[in-house]
């Protein structure tokens, strides 16, 4: 493997290495490695002060290696003479176990022994701002419905364009590319693909998104809700279910409802069982909980779900059926983390099979309008901390997802959430200063 990624660099012209992993918040962490030296970060990996990143680690913890993933390397389109890969994160020889890329390593494996590949497909929507982040980049951009906007696309015709050729090029085999349904807001879709490389290549993406707009003077932002009224940025994961040879659908059954098959129903209905859990990991932030909960929007829908429903081809449920033997999840935001996004996913869904769970009732109507008859189904926590809480006491997803990351995760979030309501808002001194 030493000689795959040596050899890749004397082919390619690549200089430096980009050795990468994404802690626990998302944040991709990376140190640039000569070409010249891959042989030895192979070996020993890369070396990391853990507790300077968003891990549950200590200033006292030995060095956290990143041993780079030669299956996962990928040239920069725009800076060719370097090459990003993801790494894997080790501790005294060990697996650092609350890391995102081997929670969702240890549960491929996890799959792979029911005999099953988990398949998705994200669409990762974004805003493209000013270089300070404060507007939408362009002021033309104002319509009251812009979703598919011809000539607003066209006016960010240079940098959409620019990144669906490098995912040509790449070989992702990019297919549309549109203006989404707030102002200032797109999307980028590229062929759906097995869980490991689907959450390496969107984790590049966004890296790969975000250079770009700074090389034309913008900045391009996955914050769920960066403007009030706007409809939030999500990110929708189609799943699949695989048999190991990866030539026939495992779910797909034409005899059966939405042709989803009855194990199909036990995954999709651990997805519905854990769901309120499963927003503390698709939906981050505290910002992700103004777009769940949104009121509607300037262009009258919000897109995102706010109650635990499923459905046949309808947008306004947590998950719909499209097409025989896959479906959407709708609940995942611009925020979401991609290894833990398809780390939960097949954590849910494997609880599933196992439990065989039924995803309950299907509901066929406008949840926007029609929500309010709906009884019984539960709500999707209002906030960080009710999502924290929620995830806390689902034990067997907990357990699913690892109880070393599971610790981890809850223990920083908790962190991130006191930090937030420490904070003295400006709303807190107008509408209380008087009383």
């Amino acid at each position: 493997m030493a000689k795959d990624l040596a050899k890749f660099a004397k082919e390619k012209g690549v200089k430096y290495f980009m050795i990468s992993y994404t802690d626990l918040f998302g944040g991709q962490r990376a140190k640039l490695v000569p070409a010249q030296a891959i042989n030895d970060m192979i070996e020993d990996g890369a070396g990391f002060a853990g507790f300077a990143t968003w891990l549950d680690l200590t200033a006292a913890h030995p060095d956290m290696m990143a041993v780079p993933d030669p299956t996962s390397v990928i040239q920069l389109p725009w800076k060719p003479e370097v090459a990003w890969v993801a790494a894997n994160c080790i501790m005294e020889g060990r697996p650092v176990n609350q890391a995102p890329r081997n929670v969702l390593r240890s549960l491929v494996d996890e799959a792979a022994k029911e005999g099953l590949r988990i398949k998705t497909g994200v669409e990762p929507e974004f805003f493209l701002l000013t270089a300070d982040g404060t507007k939408i980049a362009d002021p033309h951009d104002n319509a009251v419905k812009p979703c598919y906007d011809q000539q607003a696309v066209m006016r960010q015709y240079d940098v959409i364009s620019e990144v669906c050729d490098y995912m040509l090029d790449l070989g992702w085999e990019a297919y549309q590319n549109d203006h989404e349904d707030a102002t200032g807001q797109f999307e980028m879709n590229w062929k759906y693909d097995d869980a490991l490389p689907t959450a390496d290549k969107h984790s590049f993406f966004k890296f790969m998104l975000k250079s770009v707009a700074e090389k034309h003077g913008l900045r391009a932002t996955f914050m769920p809700k960066p403007f009030q009224g706007l409809t939030g940025s999500g990110c929708h994961a189609h799943i699949s279910v695989w048999d190991m040879d990866g030539k026939k659908n495992a779910f797909a059954d034409d005899s059966k409802e939405l042709g989803l098959s009855d194990r199909g129903r036990n995954f999709l209905g651990g997805i519905m069982k854990h769901a309120s859990a499963l927003a503390a990991i698709t939906n981050p932030t505290v910002n992700s909980y103004k777009r769940i909960n949104a009121p509607r929007t300037t262009s009258g829908a919000t897109w995102a779900p706010n109650t635990v429903t499923w459905t046949g081809n309808n947008r306004t449920h947590m998950v719909r059926v499209p097409g025989p033997g896959r479906f959407e999840l709708r609940l995942p935001d611009g925020a979401v983390n991609p290894y833990l996004l398809q780390a939960v996913i097949i954590a849910a869904g494997l609880d599933g099979l196992r439990s065989k769970a039924d995803p309950g009732k299907r509901y066929d109507i406008d949840m926007y309008t029609q929500g309010h008859t709906v009884r019984g189904t539960p709500k999707l926590p209002l906030n960080l901390l009710d999502a924290l809480r929620e995830y806390d006491k689902d034990k067997t997803l907990k357990a699913m997802m690892g109880t070393e990351f599971s610790s981890a995760y809850l223990k920083l979030k908790h962190q991130e959430w006191t930090s937030y309501v420490s904070h003295f808002s400006s709303w807190e001194h107008e509408n209380t200063v008087d009383i």
